[in-house]
């Protein structure tokens, strides 16, 4: 293997991330201790092995197995390329990270490719009682990219999304990526509080402030005084507490119910509705002064069907922990795979571990069957892909490249053929979906951006 120049070794090794030098064959030619340290590799090790073999776990390249290979992005363009990955760390667990690859032309006129590995999170970052944030797709990276940019900020946060896309997970990461991370983390189903107890539930009352209350309480913002508070279904939020609950996020100044004492909190929000907001506003249900106070940064969480090559990975970890609460072992058989693979999941990720829950329950020996997965609804039959279990028992399997393939086929048709919207719900670059238009035989379908 060709020994790079000591100058060369010397740039890379002074780079604060994980960086690594790659030549011909994805051969690791140098890298810096930090890349050797985070993938526990040693130096001399970790000269000639395939950079796929080391972050990845993988015997192929990336980019056959779903993901956008940076340094055939770069060969192929000559230019600095930037893309999202799911990598394995040295203890095997999955972290995920942004890549810059940057061309580095040797004297000889020959073309390596340098890595800079940037960590956007690990599993234990996106992790906690009941379930993970889990994912490889596109829209799925993208998504914690941007949730790990604004949780450095302390800007309010609106998290847009349907029922069931995970909206308390992505508030907890924030709260955990945060500077408030070592502080109060609190969440209220706004939703699920009477409108009688709302006022008493955020701010709290004094013994005697009404009927029934025979003590002191502190309210939601006085316990989560410098952490962090999560407003779910922030538009149930009745429209007689609006005016109050603005005027504490815009003072920080507050009273107990029946309380003459005014006090003070330090409190970031982080809210989430599957409601239109701005169309509340519009007809008088939602102030509009407390939408801008609380929408200083918003995020659109992806559905489950935007995601769907994170499915089999979700539906391993579900399995994972239902088997460890009954101890058994439970696995899904590849015809199984396939039929969630092929539902729109209306519910989301919570409807897809409901789904698992009874399979598992219904599995005698610990294999999920197809027949096991008893689901709500198909897909439209305009989006039934060949492989989609038909009402005869016909299941023969479709690989996941052909689901993506139909998947794009039917974004383009919903939205005209505007490549740029695709590319957007898709949470991938426009350069990127021309390619898998070029691959997949779509070209003609996505002629307008």
């Amino acid at each position: 293997m060709q020994s790079v120049p000591v100058e060369v070794q010397s740039l890379i090794d002074i780079q604060e991330n994980p960086f690594v030098l790659i030549g011909d064959d994805y051969r690791v030619i140098a890298a810096n201790q930090a890349y050797c340290e985070a993938y526990g590799v040693s130096r001399e090790g970790i000269i000639g092995l395939r950079c796929h073999e080391v972050s990845h776990h993988s015997p192929v390249p990336c980019h056959q197995n779903g993901e956008h290979c940076p340094r055939q992005q770069v060969i192929a363009t000559g230019r600095l390329q930037q893309v999202l990955h799911t990598h394995y760390d040295r203890a095997k667990r999955v972290e995920h990270v942004r890549i810059k690859g940057f061309p580095i032309r040797t004297s000889g006129g020959g073309l390596y490719v340098g890595e800079s590995i940037n960590r956007i999170a690990s599993s234990a970052d996106i992790d906690c009682d009941e379930i993970r944030m889990v994912g490889r797709s596109p829209a799925f990276l993208s998504c914690v990219d941007n949730l790990t940019r604004v949780a450095e900020s302390e800007a309010p946060i609106l998290l847009y999304g349907e029922s069931g896309v995970g909206k308390e997970l992505a508030a907890q990461y924030v709260h955990k990526r945060s500077a408030r991370k070592d502080r109060p983390y609190l969440a209220v189903n706004c939703a699920s509080i009477p409108e009688s107890l709302f006022e008493t539930e955020l701010f709290g009352h004094e013994k005697g402030a009404f009927t029934g209350s025979v003590g002191r309480k502190q309210g939601l913002f006085e316990l989560t005084d410098s952490g962090t508070l999560f407003l779910d279904e922030v538009g149930e939020i009745p429209l007689s507490m609006q005016a109050k609950l603005l005027r504490v996020l815009e003072t920080g100044e507050f009273r107990r119910v029946g309380g003459k004492e005014t006090l003070r909190a330090d409190v970031r929000i982080v809210s989430a509705t599957n409601r239109d907001l701005l169309e509340m506003v519009d007809r008088g249900a939602f102030r509009q002064d407390l939408y801008y106070r609380i929408a200083g940064i918003d995020i659109i969480l992806p559905t489950l069907r935007e995601r769907r090559l994170d499915i089999p990975a979700l539906a391993e970890m579900f399995l994972r922990r239902i088997g460890a609460d009954a101890k058994r072992s439970y696995h899904l058989t590849q015809e199984a795979i396939d039929r969630l693979v092929h539902y729109d999941f209306p519910g989301n990720v919570r409807e897809l571990r409901n789904i698992l829950q009874k399979a598992a329950a219904l599995s005698e020996d610990g294999v999920v069957t197809a027949e096991l997965i008893r689901l709500e609804s198909y897909l439209p039959s305009r989006l039934s892909p060949p492989g989609l279990p038909s009402k005869d028992g016909d299941d023969r399997g479709q690989s996941m490249t052909d689901v993506e393939s139909q998947y794009i086929a039917e974004l383009l048709k919903r939205y005209n053929g505007h490549r740029r919207t695709v590319a957007d719900v898709l949470g991938i670059s426009e350069r990127t979906l021309y390619r898998k238009l070029n691959q997949y035989g779509l070209r003609e379908a996505g002629e307008r951006s």
